[in-house]
């Protein structure tokens, strides 16, 4: 059950992460009016992100850490301070150099969100807090479908490109003052029996429950390593998508600048509607490690075929199903992981977000200079090599999870989504 005395804080943290879907896709979408702005082409803006990811990469863990010690609140509010100066100072930045600065403020400020909103949100709704966690995803995508008819609207009506970048950057700045002034839950406060690791039955117990002459018990350099690695290709095809989508669409299918960007409102209205049919089926008929193979290989048909039917109107299929099947991945990772190693959860989620950190830094890095180097296509054939070697992990994953549980278990009732 929610506690009601929680939802106005609860409320805020999800604005946040609306706005996040937004900021997360603000530099790609904004491509051709930046390589002007910033006198830089499109492997200077996918620099930019990658500096967005390094300064993620590095207070990654000094924020959980902190978190831990100081409080949520602190955090979450310094997060939204510190996003609304990069959203300002982008746009008015007199230089690339400065831009990069921001970046690196942006990345900061992204660790310090996470860090503090899903222990919050976990702490605030102990009873269901899987749910409560998932539906940040979900509040992702509505921001990141809505960021591009926004940006449309302000194309065909001529408004400054900045005021895309401005009003959600004044938003963060209410919504920090608002939380500012919540009460937030108590930390003391633990996940309910049966919700911090996302299963009804903890692996601990199954595992205690193996008779003696079972093949197999988990593994954390053959099944750990697999998962950890998931936690890279899997966000690695997510940043692709974001990033060079509509680029992909320009250059490749002959789309104009706003056709584009629908694109990604097409991909994020995919990746929204994953979100609640994830929330059903693994409620009642498939286990997380079932998905983290289902959905790789769906992403590699849409692919394909995105490269192979040369249409706006392929394009347009090809993006929502892409969206509709990488969307939740790394969240069921976790959930998996933390059934394989449920005593060293807070251990095996921080070499998972480690994975995605590397993910966020070095891909635009990559895609940038083979961009720069060859054409788009050849981006999204990285993508296609990436989900190969997603689903060759997932389905060694999935060999091991039927040795170490060869007994009949429940399904998962929630997807978990933790930074601890």
């Amino acid at each position: 059950m929610m506690k009601r005395s929680s939802i106005p804080v609860a409320t805020g943290l999800y604005v946040n992460y609306l706005l996040f879907g937004m900021f997360n896709i603000m530099l790609a979408s904004h491509m051709s009016f930046l390589t002007e702005h910033l006198h830089t082409d499109q492997a200077g803006i996918s620099l930019l992100v990658s500096a967005m990811g390094f300064g993620r990469l590095f207070t990654l863990y000094i924020s959980g850490v902190l978190s831990d010690r100081y409080g949520r609140k602190p955090f979450i509010v310094a997060a939204g301070l510190l996003m609304a100066v990069f959203l300002v100072g982008i746009p008015l930045s007199p230089t690339f150099e400065m831009a990069m600065v921001l970046a690196v403020l942006a990345g900061v400020a992204n660790s310090f969100l996470d860090s503090g909103t899903y222990p919050a949100l976990i702490e605030a709704f102990p009873q269901s807090s899987g749910s409560a966690t998932v539906l940040v995803r979900g509040f992702i995508s509505i921001g990141a479908a809505f960021l591009p008819l926004m940006i449309i609207f302000f194309m065909n009506h001529d408004i400054f490109y900045g005021f895309s970048f401005f009003i959600p950057a004044l938003i963060f700045a209410l919504n920090a003052i608002y939380l500012f002034r919540m009460k937030f839950p108590d930390m003391r406060v633990q996940p309910a029996k049966g919700q911090s690791g996302g299963t009804s039955v903890s692996s601990a117990k199954q595992t205690g429950n193996l008779k003696a002459n079972d093949p197999s018990k988990p593994r954390f350099w053959q099944e750990g390593v697999c998962l950890i690695l998931l936690g890279f290709t899997g966000p690695t095809l997510l940043y692709i998508v974001q990033l060079w989508l509509p680029t992909f669409g320009q250059q490749f299918i002959g789309m104009t600048e706003s056709e584009s960007l629908r694109l990604l409102v097409y991909y994020n209205m995919g990746s929204l509607v994953s979100v609640f049919v994830l929330v059903i089926v693994l409620r009642k008929w498939v286990k997380p490690v079932h998905i983290i193979l289902i959905y790789p290989c769906i992403s590699l048909l849409a692919f394909g075929a995105l490269l192979l039917f040369k249409s706006g109107a392929a394009a347009i299929i090809c993006a929502s199903v892409i969206g509709f099947s990488i969307s939740g991945v790394l969240q069921l990772t976790l959930t998996v992981m933390s059934e394989f190693f449920s005593q060293r959860k807070g251990q095996i989620t921080g070499f998972i977000y480690t994975a995605t950190s590397l993910s966020y830094t070095l891909i635009p890095v990559f895609t940038g200079f083979l961009l720069k180097h060859s054409q788009i296509s050849s981006v999204f054939m990285l993508a296609i090599i990436v989900n190969v070697l997603g689903i060759a992990l997932a389905v060694f994953v999935n060999f091991r999870y039927s040795a170490v549980f060869p007994a009949k278990r429940e399904l998962s009732p929630q997807i978990v989504l933790d930074t601890k």
